[in-house]
């Protein structure tokens, strides 16, 4: 069965990701390289509403090296997909400009996509539920991507059925409300308004009657369901695909949410760059499980170590 070689790059407002695989006919995807780098690209953006010099030479200097190891490996198609940060910023085209450079530069005509809310909804979808399905494990499926500017909620079995994008984040939720360390009960409260207003609008288009499995995706689920199995390190394998009651990822959550920076570093799984907003994470993710418990108390909740990277691969080939 022939394969093709894929280069994905998901650029969000926390992290860059590098996904190289490669894809057969079936769509099945074999990882080559799998990294991720936390580069902040949306810095400030929230308060400014333009990405900061620094954090974009950052991220371009991440991104020259992401293309020359697609051209190590012989990449055949690269997909490079920006996320929340790039939408909302003024000076996206310098960022976007950026980009084609670096790939250029290395052989590739790459222009990076500025997606909408919508397109990332799906793409995260296709990447998450491939393994749910052939394991299986029991939808409707609630597929909630965190990420540091936007979260997606994605409904759906075997193709999505509602799909809403929302302004909360890891990065922006801690740049507008947690700002003491740690944050203190005003700040949490007046946090937990902004992300269940959010929740509203994602309810009046996401169904959350008869959720049977719970997807939870990116950084921030990832670090709460390290800290519910008690890990010393960060162990993708013990992660991906971990089934647990949505109660151990709250209980867990509100724990991560209180402790210091310092005290969250402390933790062996802790990505150092995820220390300072996984406290908005958490109570995003909180939040999320809190709606979800009041309309499928029976739901599940599984975590993925694949999302939208995977998306973005499998969509090299379709």
């Amino acid at each position: 069965m022939s394969t093709t070689r894929v280069g994905a790059v998901d650029c969000g407002t926390n992290s860059i990701r590098l996904l190289i695989a490669d894809v057969d006919e079936l769509g099945v995807l074999e990882d080559v390289v799998r990294r991720t780098e936390v580069v902040r690209l949306g810095y400030g953006v929230d308060r400014t509403g333009v990405i900061d010099p620094v954090a974009m030479e950052r991220t371009l200097a991440q991104t020259r090296e992401y293309a020359v190891q697609c051209r190590e490996h012989s990449v055949e198609r690269v997909r490079f997909v920006a996320t929340s940060a790039s939408r909302d910023a003024r000076n996206a085209a310098e960022f976007v400009a950026g980009v084609e450079s670096a790939f250029a530069a290395t052989g590739f005509d790459v222009s990076p996509e500025v997606v909408s809310g919508d397109v990332e909804a799906n793409l995260s979808f296709t990447g998450a539920t491939g393994d749910l399905v052939a394991t299986g494990v029991p939808g409707p499926f609630l597929v909630v991507d965190l990420g540091g500017g936007s979260t997606e909620l994605v409904r759906g079995t075997t193709h999505v059925d509602g799909a809403r994008s929302v302004d909360v984040g890891c990065v922006r939720i801690s740049e507008r409300h947690l700002t003491s360390d740690p944050p203190t009960d005003a700040e949490v409260a007046a946090a937990t308004v902004d992300i269940d207003t959010a929740l509203d609008r994602a309810q009046e288009v996401v169904d959350l009657d008869g959720i049977a499995t719970v997807v939870g995706l990116a950084g921030s689920i990832t670090t709460v369901t390290a800290h519910v199995l008690g890990l010393t390190a960060y162990d993708p394998a013990r992660i991906h695909l971990a089934t647990l009651t949505p109660a151990a990822h709250r209980e867990a959550s509100q724990s991560l949410l209180h402790l210091t920076t310092a005290e969250r570093a402390a933790l062996g799984f802790m990505h150092p760059g995820r220390a300072d907003v996984i406290g908005a994470g958490a109570l995003i993710w909180h939040e999320v499980l809190g709606r979800v418990l009041e309309r499928s108390p029976e739901a599940q909740v599984v975590t993925s170590e694949h999302d939208i990277l995977d998306g973005i691969a499998l969509s090299c080939v379709g």
